[in-house]
């Protein structure tokens, strides 16, 4: 049959117009399989086909320092320090804080973004493709539930840290038991458990949530915590629903050691002669943050020539507490100043007659001295009536965390 040439022509047109229309809806999904495929970053940038450069901030060093020799002009870091004085200061970059580059290298250097790491949950991204934004990011946390059960021995942090448990633990529990327990007359009888939350980034560990709950076994005692949360407000509760905090906390330092104890008749370091020590020496490190006790108001803020310098704090119309051999008063501290419980009033020192660095610390009761490690202090409001039943059902639930079986355990 014969067919003209015109008709031919155009059939092979229409079959290389449908050829090619093929081949360029194949060519769309292959870039759309590859921008699916596009990988982000643990800081939530698409760098595929970027190059990183990781650093350390040295001491002294700026912004500039970092980004001109990668090919930024000096135009450019002023606008960046420009965009960045309202979210994130240039100003506050730290020694020793990391940071990355990514950049494109073609003919010539392009950095596309700066970011500043804060810490290992938050950041900071420089965006410095065409105009310059500046906003901060925070990593995805995984949070990991972990039970640890040990036998305290020298001390709540050596424990702790010879069992690789983040130090934090410590801190944390040394704070919610800082009114039960004398972390500085720890025996070796004494035990932990604890249920605590454990936290992730990038499936490393760093750092220490939520305390859920826990028991301490001091001095034959069993000293239960129940994490309660209600109304926006965290409290640490005993098994019948008290609160574990108190008017006076147990001592006025974190951590140390008791150097001398309450007594009536001493031998005196410095004198060479017996004489009644009425307080409570704690052996420190010069320097150490000396805590108030309790909430108050400084009536003294002074220096003699047997107890160096010092400050006495009155609670109420009961009770004083006074803390002695100071280095140096805390900025603000003088007489008439409102204190809060656990607010730092000075610094561990030797002045006045002492031999070493401590705190004498000392308990006024009715105008009289007392042992402060004798006196037994009323705990604050208990649990609410009417959260009483939910109080016991999140109760519960934490018991069972705490009679799980334990994952890690130092006999």
């Amino acid at each position: 049959m014969f067919i003209p040439v015109k008709v031919l022509n155009l059939r092979i047109l229409l079959k290389i117009l449908v050829i090619g229309l093929l081949i360029i809806g194949c060519s769309q999904k292959e870039s759309e399989n590859h921008t699916a495929l596009e990988t982000i970053n643990s800081f939530g940038l698409s760098v595929d086909t970027l190059i990183e450069v990781h650093g350390t901030i040295n001491q002294g060093e700026t912004l500039g320092n970092i980004l001109i020799p990668h090919g930024v002009s000096d135009r450019k870091i002023f606008t960046i320090a420009k965009e960045a004085h309202e979210i994130f200061p240039v100003r506050s970059f730290k020694a020793g804080d990391e940071y990355y580059i990514y950049a494109q290298w073609d003919t010539t250097e392009t950095v596309h973004y700066f970011v500043y790491v804060r810490n290992p949950i938050e950041y900071v991204v420089f965006d410095l493709r065409d105009s310059v934004r500046v906003y901060h990011g925070k990593k995805d946390v995984e949070v990991k539930e972990r039970i640890f059960a040990s036998a305290i021995k020298n001390s709540l942090w050596q424990t702790l840290e010879s069992q690789k448990i983040n130090p934090e633990v410590a801190i944390k529990l040394s704070e919610i038991y800082a009114w039960q327990i004398d972390f500085f007359r720890i025996q070796a009888r004494d035990s932990l458990k604890v249920v605590f939350e454990e936290l992730f980034v990038d499936d490393q560990p760093t750092g220490v949530g939520k305390i859920l709950t826990a028991s301490f076994i001091h001095r034959g005692e069993d000293f239960y915590a129940f994490r309660y949360e209600k109304n926006d407000e965290v409290s640490y509760y005993d098994e019948k629903g008290n609160s574990l905090r108190k008017a006076f906390l147990k001592a006025p330092l974190k951590f140390s050691r008791i150097s001398s104890r309450f007594t009536t008749r001493r031998l005196h370091p410095v004198l060479g002669r017996y004489k009644a020590h009425l307080g409570t020496d704690y052996a420190a490190p010069a320097g150490t943050p000396i805590m108030t006790v309790g909430d108050g108001v400084v009536t003294e803020a002074s220096y003699t020539s047997g107890n160096g310098n010092y400050v006495k704090v009155r609670h109420n119309s009961t009770y004083s507490t006074q803390y002695l051999h100071m280095s140096k008063f805390a900025k603000g501290i003088r007489p008439g100043v409102v204190v809060k419980q656990g607010q730092v009033i000075g610094f561990v020192g030797s002045t006045g007659l002492a031999t070493g660095p401590h705190v004498c610390f000392r308990f006024w009761k009715n105008g009289k001295q007392v042992d402060a490690l004798r006196e037994k202090i009323q705990s604050s409001n208990p649990v609410a009536k009417e959260n009483r039943e939910d109080f016991e059902m999140v109760k519960d639930s934490l018991i069972e965390k705490l009679l799980a079986n334990t994952i890690e355990s130092n006999p």
